[in-house]
């Protein structure tokens, strides 16, 4: 048990001086493989509109909304995994990293 314990640890330990950049490829691979889906409703919701709006739209939504999302976003998800036991922190985030693999491949980005 203590050579199990010794392994969480050091797992911890080797992505400790890395939660920021984590937390950043976390939020990017939720936005790779769900932003097709809100991208969507913009379409849906701007159809009615001429070309010039829905460009424009789009433009903003991709590269602003998408861009704050993501700085705002990423120290929130950093505290999350901050809060997460560090014996366990390791292994946490390599099962999330494991499930977005699992969800890209369930929407067939894989």
């Amino acid at each position: 048990m203590e050579v199990l314990q010794s392994f969480l640890w050091q797992l911890t330990r080797w992505m400790q001086p890395y939660y920021g950049e984590i937390a950043l490829t976390i939020l990017a691979t939720v936005l790779v493989v769900y932003g097709d889906v809100l991208n969507k409703h913009i379409k849906r919701m701007l159809s009615p509109y001429h070309f010039i709006i829905r460009t424009i739209v789009f433009v903003l939504v991709c590269a602003f909304g998408y861009g704050l999302l993501m700085v705002f976003t990423t120290p929130l998800v950093k505290q999350i995994l901050l809060m997460i036991p560090g014996l366990y922190r390791g292994l946490v985030i390599v099962g999330i990293f494991l499930l977005l693999g699992y969800l890209a491949e369930h929407r067939r980005y894989i």
